[in-house]
């Protein structure tokens, strides 16, 4: 399949797989915590229900990719190939009723991140990118997406999730040094923030603990966009983990030296 036909395909997809998202949200649902104690994970019958529909479509449309989500088993492919599903990125924003979730549907090529896209149906957004160009589809009109570069630390926005979200306490004292340095640190967004970034109103996302279908959907749209994104180490995106985004090299640079206490 090429490029333009699996953007149509994705941005179809995802529409209709909003529309099953917005059936669930903010109405009464059961939530159900996948972290069995440790902690709080949450998971509805809307994540289910809206990888259900995009695995469908995409069983239906290109049955030879292989697909891998975070609700289901993967499919294997037959080829180089593979579909990344986050059904919905920031099922706690979801719950409580704030609009700052969002569907990541991305495709890797060889396993490297091809095609991106992050629909936010509330708001009637989808964001989305191929490494080159990155687009904000809203209204029925095509914007292109551009980074603010932002040079200085000191004139940068950072945003994380949660200041629990950190997978150690060694990573959140790591944020913790970047966020002194900045002139604003947020919290919140999951999936949001990156998009904001590409979109040119924040500077700098970081987090860790991440999932390869949190992070590798959300890559062409950063980087088609202008902006750098990679591990903690200065290396590119293969799965999850640690992850910093930057609206330009420069301030890349500087985060990365802050990250590793330099």
């Amino acid at each position: 399949m090429d490029e333009p036909a699996a953007i149509a395909l994705a941005e179809r997809l995802l529409e209709e797989a909003g529309r099953e998202a917005l059936r669930y949200f903010r109405n009464p649902m059961d939530v159900e915590d996948k972290a069995a104690g440790e902690g709080f994970d949450p998971v509805t019958a809307a994540d289910r229900a809206v990888e259900t529909a995009l695995r469908r479509g995409l069983a239906e449309a290109w049955p030879a990719a292989g697909v891998r989500g975070e609700e289901y088993a993967d499919t294997p492919g037959a080829g180089h190939d593979q579909w990344l599903i986050d059904p919905i990125d920031g099922t706690r924003a979801f719950i409580t009723g704030m609009p700052l979730w969002g569907v990541l549907l991305g495709l890797l090529h060889e396993g490297l991140p091809r095609l991106g896209f992050m629909h936010q149906p509330y708001l009637g957004e989808t964001f989305g990118g191929n490494g080159r160009a990155a687009w904000l589809l809203h209204a029925g009109r095509r914007q292109p997406l551009r980074c603010r570069p932002t040079p200085a630390l000191a004139d940068a926005v950072l945003y994380t999730t949660h200041p629990e979200s950190f997978a150690s306490r060694a990573d959140a004292q790591c944020h913790a040094r970047l966020a002194a340095q900045v002139r604003l640190s947020r919290y919140g967004g999951d999936c949001y923030s990156y998009c904001m970034l590409a979109a040119g109103h924040v500077q700098l996302v970081v987090e860790s603990g991440l999932q390869d279908y949190d992070i590798l959907p959300l890559v062409p749209i950063i980087e088609g966009a202008g902006g750098v994104v990679s591990d903690w180490r200065g290396q590119p995106l293969r799965g999850g983990g640690q992850v910093l985004a930057a609206a330009d090299p420069a301030l890349h640079a500087q985060a990365l030296a802050v990250l590793a206490g330099g």
